[in-house]
């Protein structure tokens, strides 16, 4: 059955990047869907990429207690560790809760309620008007988005490492400073435009082909996001294994 649901999904994106009709709508709905993906999830990355970044810094430094070791290990660590892992993986994992269910119930309950149907009367490619503006959001959003959570971990863990005691702005500072291999971006990047298809292209197929009312919506919704974190945590160790 899975490979069933597997050509399902080609199909789909098949249909996705067909030629629009005016690039001039979808252009509209581009940008309206860059300011929810991205715009919308800011604050979230945030907060949450900012904590996790100040509390590897602590973490870091408890398991870091000889006194060989200097203590700029700790934001080389740091700074590594979210750039390849963190910053893009986790960033993926709480879009597709939030971006990943909104998205498989916006288009399950226009296929419910019989929007889509309407569309296709009219003569119009409903795979392409709904997801592809969604999907350009995504390759193009998250990756910024990442670059954020990136950005605040690190000054998390420096915040977080002072106030705590477990290592000095200085030490950190000179520890992200140290050794940094520009490689690894490149590597965060594409996890990070991989990810941002999978977020809008996995709850899309599932909001698409979705059958019932609203019951069978919400369940949709929740099979999305369970595929979707899924096929993320795949596909991470599929890049790691072949960029690194």
């Amino acid at each position: 059955m899975i490979f069933y649901y597997i050509g399902e999904y080609i199909l789909l994106l098949k249909k996705v990047f067909r030629k629009p009709e005016k690039w001039k709508i979808y252009w509209k709905e581009v940008l309206h869907e860059m300011s929810e993906v991205g715009v919308g999830s800011l604050g979230l990355i945030v907060i949450i990429s900012t904590f996790i970044g100040a509390v590897m810094t602590m973490q870091i430094a408890f398991q870091l207690v000889s006194d060989l070791i200097p203590s700029s290990v700790i934001g080389q660590i740091n700074r590594d560790s979210n750039i390849l892992e963190l910053g893009p993986t986790i960033s993926a994992l709480v879009l597709m809760g939030k971006v990943g269910s909104a998205i498989s119930s916006q288009i399950g309950s226009m296929r419910v309620t019989e929007q889509i149907d309407a569309l296709e009367i009219m003569g119009i490619n409903a795979a392409g008007y709904l997801i592809l503006p969604k999907v350009i959001a995504g390759v193009i959003m998250v990756p910024a988005l990442v670059t954020v959570a990136i950005f605040c971990a690190l000054v998390g863990g420096l915040f977080g490492g002072a106030l705590s005691g477990a290592v000095s702005m200085a030490d950190y500072i000179d520890g992200i400073r140290s050794g940094f291999n520009g490689f690894t971006v490149s590597v965060a990047m594409v996890k990070a435009m991989v990810f941002g298809f999978i977020i809008t292209t996995v709850p899309a197929y599932k909001g698409f082909y979705v059958r019932g009312g609203a019951l069978e919506v919400g369940q949709a919704g929740t099979k999305a996001v369970v595929i979707g974190c899924i096929a993320i945590l795949v596909f991470d160790y599929i890049i790691t294994a072949l960029m690194l």
